[in-house]
């Protein structure tokens, strides 16, 4: 044992190969994190589909006609279930709660948060329920005032052309009384 301690306290003559090593031990620390970085996005991503798969239900009630819902999940650095362009499903910080959030004006708004996926699949119905009620809402057609008949005040141009005229005869006749006076 005593060679074995003396071995592991005492430098080694071979700088390089030990390098060589913590390089290696090194590389292989990273790909064990990057596995267990995968491991758990992979369990997010799962979770998320065991969510989508619990409102099909939902979403196959919803008539053809609508089509605010576009729903998906997308895989990135943080998987999230999309149940419109502002709201979305994503993990929590532990990895094992759902958060349905939407996306405000205001910032980001936290709509449920649980570990259940039937309180989500309920959050998300009562969300869907809601736009639903907002797009008919705004697809109301209401009645639009009709503007009273504005006259247009017609113009005459022939009362402008009238005194234009007449001026420009006085004009005339004053110029012309002007050098007859002025001649004589």
């Amino acid at each position: 044992m005593s060679d074995s301690k003396n071995s592991a306290t005492e430098p080694r003559d071979e700088g390089p190969m030990r390098l060589r090593d913590a390089l290696r031990q090194a590389r292989i620390e990273a790909a064990d994190r990057t596995g267990v970085v995968v491991d758990l996005r992979d369990a997010e991503v799962a979770r998320l589909e065991i969510l989508n798969e619990a409102l099909d239900p939902l979403f196959g009630q919803i008539p053809n006609h609508i089509d605010l819902f576009d729903r998906g999940i997308s895989q990135g650095e943080n998987p999230r279930l999309w149940i419109d362009v502002v709201a979305h499903v994503a993990m929590g910080r532990d990895k094992r709660i759902y958060r349905f959030v939407q996306d405000t004006r205001f910032g980001r708004m936290v709509i449920a948060e649980s570990h259940d996926v039937a309180a989500i699949v309920q959050a998300v119905t009562d969300y869907v329920a809601r736009r639903i009620v907002e797009r008919e809402h705004a697809l109301v057609a209401t009645p639009m005032p009709e503007p009273a008949p504005v006259e247009k005040r017609r113009r005459s141009g022939f009362w402008t052309f009238a005194l234009g005229f007449i001026l420009g005869a006085l004009a005339l006749f004053g110029l012309a009384l002007f050098a007859a006076l002025r001649t004589m």
